[in-house]
């Protein structure tokens, strides 16, 4: 099962022209205090569909872990069963967070390989594992915080998910949304760390710096922060990172920093094919999305020019909208999804524009702030 695109070329061919082959996004695990509840979240909420379990009944005594797909998006929710683990001790430091974001490869030992030779620290050496549906390799490095990366060469493997997981397949469904796959994940780290981790995916993984943003570009009246777009050779994988400039009060990567305990990933942004029908079935979901002054669309057709779509559902559902050379995107916000103010996700859709939303960055900001003085953290 391919997580990003229908066949993978070989990996002598894609070293060619890249330095460091990325097949795409293979899974984003996050570590949760209920993955039982949280897997019902997603699917109901979020339109995900069952794929694997592992826990108790497939062996498992220390964690229980849920895998949910939609499209070519897949989450794996895991939670301890038993005190004293590593999963149960990263849990109670951060709250639900991101623990992995694992890299479809072509070959995972080359990977872990090249990474290690250029810097990374090793989490776990490159190992197979089986089942009747083949052989999969994975290998693991550290990158920001408490975050990893995970290696996963899957050609020789067939299964629903990886060795070690079953199939889920409970009655209980619910109908997508439209989510696609995920067009970026962005990262928060600490007060002049932003460059050290875009030197690390320069150096480590051979990203490029797609765009920058100071201070100047990503400011409100109160706050502030800096931002550095990295991408793998064939653009697949994007991650922005994140740090915080000064300002009058306590900037939204400043509020994320202190209630996550560290670096890590602030939010993920996957792709439609149709934000307003996409927004409208997690809003009736219930599903929460932080909103911008009304008067953000008085004059957005005189900011972008001519689009598609019709103003009305736009203004009523809060979703902003940018232009670049390229064309425009559309994307809105949710609020945090557990209960610390950290982890939440971006919804967009691209009629070719390739940038982040450069010109909704001061109104998203000051949505961010309104929210951050109902919490008493601004």
């Amino acid at each position: 099962m391919n997580p990003q695109i229908s066949s993978a070329p070989h990996t002598a061919d894609v070293i060619a022209s890249d330095g460091f082959p990325l097949l795409g996004t293979d899974y984003v695990e996050l570590y949760v205090g209920n993955s039982r509840q949280a897997a019902y979240f997603y699917m109901t909420a979020m339109g995900f569909q069952p794929l694997a379990y592992r826990g108790l009944s497939s062996g498992t005594r220390e964690t229980e872990s849920y895998v949910v797909v939609q499209d070519k998006i897949r989450l794996v929710l895991t939670s301890p069963l038993q005190p004293g683990t590593e999963v149960g001790r990263l849990h109670d430091l951060h709250g639900d967070t991101v623990r992995c974001v694992a890299l479809w490869v072509d070959d995972a030992r080359w990977s872990y390989e090249t990474a290690v030779e250029r810097g990374a620290v090793s989490v776990s050496e490159p190992c197979s594992s089986s089942d009747e549906h083949g052989t999969c390799v994975r290998a693991q490095i550290q990158t920001f915080g408490d975050t990893i990366h995970e290696f996963v060469e899957r050609k020789n493997y067939n299964g629903t998910f990886l060795p070690g997981y079953e199939s889920w397949s409970p009655d209980y469904r619910t109908e997508p949304v439209g989510l696609k796959f995920i067009d970026h994940m962005v990262s928060n780290v600490g007060l002049g760390e932003m460059n050290t981790w875009v030197d690390w995916y320069a150096k480590v993984m051979d990203f490029k710096q797609l765009i920058s943003f100071d201070d100047k570009d990503i400011s409100t009246k109160f706050t502030a922060l800096m931002s550095k777009v990295m991408s793998n050779g064939n653009g697949r994988v994007k991650f922005p990172i994140n740090e915080p400039a000064p300002g009058l009060k306590k900037s939204q990567i400043e509020e994320y920093l202190e209630f996550h305990r560290g670096p890590g990933i602030q939010h993920i942004a996957v792709a439609t094919d149709d934000v307003i029908s996409t927004v409208i079935a997690l809003r009736d979901r219930g599903i929460e999305f932080l909103r911008v002054p009304d008067s953000y669309y008085d004059t957005l057709l005189e900011r972008v020019g001519e689009i598609d779509e019709d103003l009305t559902p736009l203004r009523e559902l809060g979703i902003l909208v940018d232009r670049d050379d390229e064309g425009y995107l559309l994307q809105i916000f949710t609020k945090p999804v557990q209960p610390r103010p950290t982890v939440f996700f971006e919804i967009i859709q691209r009629k070719g524009a390739t940038s982040f939303g450069k010109g909704n960055f001061k109104a998203l900001f000051e949505a961010i702030e309104r929210e951050q003085a109902i919490r008493g953290t601004l």
